[in-house]
């Protein structure tokens, strides 16, 4: 083989080293843009994934803020109520005590309206002992007390001989001829008011005209 020939084969060797590397080199490329592509194309999921994953941990701890909120209305809610509670408490003791107390004076005063009564009662009866005609002034006498003890009470007595008969005061027990219409001949039983109030009905026997 001549030096020519060596020559030949040397050049041709160089040039089908250089296609290899060039191809080589082209692996490569495609290679490293095909990781870099898989790369990119990771950090896209895991880029979406993080963003999933902060949305929901975002709201998880805006729940958990709105527990704590809620947990502070609770607690508040609770101390208004105990508040409450034992204001109702203390006002319901205070009204029973208020209410025990103005029953307490309502009976002291009434007892203490009712003892002239039992005054002109006693000394009723201790000159009726002594002589029977003494004992119906001293009933009168009793009379025209409990009478003045109403009057200081507010109590008005209704139902008279003579008056016109009112139904809203006078309870019409019978219906007898008479001169005139609706006029009360006979109380059987006096009635008596407070101011506008009705306590008890007058019960009377009512005229009427032929």
């Amino acid at each position: 083989m001549t030096n020519n020939d060596d020559l030949k084969n040397t050049n041709e060797q160089a040039t089908q080293d250089k296609h290899d590397t060039r191809a080589d080199t082209k692996t490569i490329d495609a290679d490293l843009q095909g990781a870099e592509t898989d790369n990119t194309d990771e950090d896209a999921e895991l880029g979406g994934f993080d963003e999933n994953m902060f949305g929901q941990v975002q709201e998880m701890m805006a729940r958990l803020e709105r527990v704590g909120e809620l947990e502070k209305e609770n607690a508040d809610l609770r101390g208004r109520l105990g508040r409450l509670a034992a204001d109702f408490e203390s006002y319901r003791r205070r009204t029973q005590e208020d209410v025990q107390a103005a029953q307490s004076q309502g009976v002291a005063r009434a007892a203490e309206a009712l003892m002239p009564v039992y005054d002109d009662l006693d000394r009723a009866v201790s000159m009726g002992s002594g002589d029977a005609s003494k004992l119906i002034p001293g009933v009168q006498a009793v009379q025209a007390t409990v009478l003045r003890v109403f009057g200081n009470l507010g109590l008005e007595a209704t139902g008279k001989e003579g008056e016109t008969f009112d139904p809203q005061w006078h309870e019409a027990l019978q219906v007898v001829p008479g001169e005139g219409d609706d006029v009360i001949v006979q109380v059987y039983q006096p009635g008596f008011r407070m101011g506008d109030r009705l306590v008890r009905p007058a019960r009377v026997v009512v005229s009427k005209k032929q």
